[in-house]
């Protein structure tokens, strides 16, 4: 879903300081601030969608894992240095992406993007905000309208809010859950983007991503990926 726009130089450089393939602990790195998908608890633990189904395929593939949390504006460079072994973040597969690092096949179908705004009439040629680093932002970049950038989901939420922009643009699945509060409503129709969300892996580690491609695909056939995908999103959710 969300998609950081990164320079492949910079990250190239990174490239060499990433680890070997064997993992004793995989240490999975998330941002912990993007509900449902990941976010911290009450007791300040990783928690969500996101959570439960990393918990699910380590178990599958007989890894043991541990989470790390990662802001995500340097979510990608991170990995790539080996501060973790693997992404999974809302992180839609792109094709910029696939440059730097590599993916397991998605474990959420594509959706939309969709406009939030203070009423339905909030003008989404004027300014809006996204989260920076994002496909999102990239789009919204590209109508003419206005570009106000904020380092997380909240934040964005809270420029409409307080006036700061028209509207905010973001993942449908995000936005949905503000939409049923009385100050905001999606506005506009909504906009496809990206190609499902899936693991991030660096590009050494083949073997990581094939354990956990293997894992993601029993989830898919016995059914409990599609289970997942409801509880935490809804009967509405797109499944496999």
């Amino acid at each position: 879903m969300k998609n950081l726009i990164l320079s492949t130089a910079v990250l190239a450089v990174a490239g060499s300081m990433a680890m070997a393939e064997s993992h004793s602990v995989v240490r999975l790195g998330t941002e912990g601030a993007y509900p449902p998908y990941n976010f911290i608890n009450d007791a300040g633990e990783v928690d969500g969608f996101e959570r439960e189904l990393g918990d699910e395929l380590c178990a599958r593939a007989e890894l043991t894992c541990e989470w790390v949390t990662n802001e995500w504006d340097s979510i990608i460079p991170n990995l790539v240095s080996g501060n973790y072994d693997a992404i999974i973040a809302g992180m839609s597969i792109t094709d910029e992406r696939d440059e730097v690092i590599d993916f397991t096949q998605d474990y959420y179908p594509p959706t939309e993007s969709v406009y939030l705004g203070a009423s339905d009439g909030a003008d989404l040629t004027g300014v809006v905000a996204a989260q920076t680093g994002t496909i999102q932002a990239g789009y919204v970049a590209e109508t003419g309208a206005t570009l106000l950038e904020f380092a997380t989901g909240d934040e964005t939420i809270a420029a409409v809010r307080n006036g700061e922009a028209d509207a905010v643009f973001a993942d449908k699945d995000f936005l949905l859950p503000y939409a049923d509060e009385a100050d905001l409503m999606v506005v506009g129709e909504g906009v496809p983007l990206g190609g499902g969300i899936g693991l991030g892996i660096r590009e050494s580690d083949a073997d990581l991503r094939a354990k956990l491609d293997t894992a993601i695909t029993s989830m898919k056939d016995d059914g409990s990926l599609n289970e997942l995908l409801i509880k935490w999103f809804g009967e509405e959710i797109g499944t496999y």
